[in-house]
């Protein structure tokens, strides 16, 4: 049964599967080393460091252009309907964020940023695919060039702020959330943006899956050989180690790897030709965005054709919040610290094993459950208002 003037909901299984693969990417990040035995990139290193999160950020935008309309935009009252009850998910994954912040634990916690995030894309909600592309690559360029101009005129961030924080030195937060922080919001908008509008697209055709995953990959393709030249064969690497007397050639070839210990130097602007893990620079933002759309695409054209092999890793993806907010938990306890192997390997089981369970009993998770009641509630408040206010054939009685 659906409910007066209320969309219903499309679940693909192939985004659930994305958003597992995610999850699971994040969870590797956490726990698995990140060198192999001779000081190299492990592969979990190589394959998921700042994909892992980008592919989670796309997807929320993907979310949020399902939930406004997909591909065709909510209008008027369900516009706002929906813009509210955007604005309650956001508070309530930041206040989760801020919450789950007093553990102690070895990671970057995402979800406060994400709340940040979420209410920067109330304004967008109605907008067309188009217009959502070119906002994506407007937060792309724009967004690293503020936070360099503006970064050594900002406090230093902390590590992942708390509600004591907050109330603390609300400008400091702020600007760690919006700039600063390990996953700044207003370059990281570029994530939600191309989520957006991948969300507006008709992804239940086999045709625009291809699409997703072609367009996908060969951004993704262009930003690493632009990059390649840039850093190579124009002298992007000379031209960086020139301008930061700081860093060795040594220092710089790690941070292409492994990214920058604290933030990008704001020496020279060819530091923007880099595509280290959680640089931010615009060529990270556009190559990571690249990879996640075509990670989306792939699962997609998966689900389309086998769906049925992607249950169980789709179960994972149905309820990434509860999940990813227990595996900070666990992290926090310390749990086969020592034997990182067998810790992914655990917690990665008892990811698949609740989820499959859990799913037999009810269709979201213990938080999606939670955060869905909050803000359906809200979408549903602003509904029946409407509905009380007398109208004339023109629109409502002002009177």
């Amino acid at each position: 049964m659906s409910t007066p003037g209320v969309t219903p909901k499309t679940r693909y299984t192939g985004i659930d599967a994305a958003r597992g693969i995610a999850l699971i990417g994040m969870m590797a990040i956490h726990l698995l080393p990140a060198t192999t035995d001779d000081f190299g990139p492990s592969w979990s290193w190589n394959l998921f460091a700042g994909k892992a999160a980008a592919l989670f950020a796309l997807l929320a935008g993907v979310a949020l252009g399902l939930s406004s309309g997909g591909v065709r935009p909510k209008r008027g009252i369900q516009l706002t309907a929906v813009r509210w009850s955007t604005v309650v998910r956001a508070l309530l994954v930041g206040s989760l964020g801020l919450a789950i912040a007093y553990v102690d634990m070895p990671a970057f916690i995402i979800l406060a940023y994400y709340g940040v995030m979420f209410l920067l894309a109330v304004p967008l909600l109605g907008l067309s695919a188009r217009a959502l592309f070119a906002a994506a690559a407007a937060f792309a360029v724009l967004g690293p060039v503020l936070m360099e101009l503006l970064r050594d005129h900002l406090p230093e961030p902390g590590y992942d702020p708390t509600f004591a924080d907050l109330f603390a030195d609300p400008g400091k937060i702020l600007s760690q959330l919006l700039l600063t922080g390990t996953y700044p919001a207003i370059p990281w908008m570029a994530y939600i943006c191309a989520g957006l509008a991948i969300g507006r697209l008709r992804l239940g055709e086999w045709k625009t899956q291809v699409a997703v995953l072609t367009a996908g990959a060969g951004t993704a393709l262009a930003a690493w050989l632009t990059s390649a030249l840039l850093l190579g064969p124009f002298g992007g690497l000379d031209r960086i180690e020139a301008a930061t007397p700081g860093m060795g050639s040594q220092a710089i070839g790690d941070a292409l790897i492994w990214g920058t210990q604290d933030y990008l130097p704001t020496t020279t602007y060819w530091w923007f030709a880099i595509l280290a893990p959680h640089s931010t620079t615009p060529l990270d933002l556009t190559y990571t965005i690249g990879i996640s759309a075509a990670v989306l695409g792939a699962m997609l054209l998966i689900g389309h054709a086998a769906g049925r092999y992607l249950l169980p890793l789709a179960a994972v993806g149905s309820m990434t919040l509860t999940l990813y907010c227990a595996h900070l938990l666990v992290l926090g306890t310390g749990f086969y610290e020592d034997q990182p192997e067998l810790s992914f390997i655990l917690q990665v089981a008892a990811a698949f094993a609740f989820a499959l369970i859990w799913r037999t009993f009810r269709r979201q998770g213990p938080l999606e459950e939670l955060v869905g009641k909050a803000t359906g509630a809200a979408r549903r408040r602003v509904l029946a208002r409407a509905e009380t206010v007398p109208t004339t054939e023109n629109g409502p009685n002002p009177s």
